[in-house]
């Protein structure tokens, strides 16, 4: 004859039971994710997000960046 004590052990070894099994499989889960996410990036395998918002703005140089681009190239030093 089966006791309630029996029953509530046999109840609380199932779910101790299903609850190794569950963090198990969530702690194998989680290493795989961590390990893919840390792997070295492979060239043209990873996607670049975004672009330039006014990619125009790139084509013809303000007077700024040309003054600048001179002074990096020593055009405007005056010997």
């Amino acid at each position: 004859m089966v006791t309630t004590n029996q029953v509530t052990y046999i109840l609380l070894g199932l779910s101790l039971l299903g609850m190794i099994w569950f963090m198990t499989n969530r702690g194998r889960a989680n290493i795989a994710k961590a390990k893919a996410a840390s792997a070295p990036a492979v060239a043209g395998e990873d996607v670049l997000d975004g672009s330039a918002k006014n990619p125009e703005q790139f084509d013809e140089p303000d007077e700024d960046a040309l003054d600048e681009m001179a002074d990096l190239l020593g055009e405007n030093d005056e010997d």
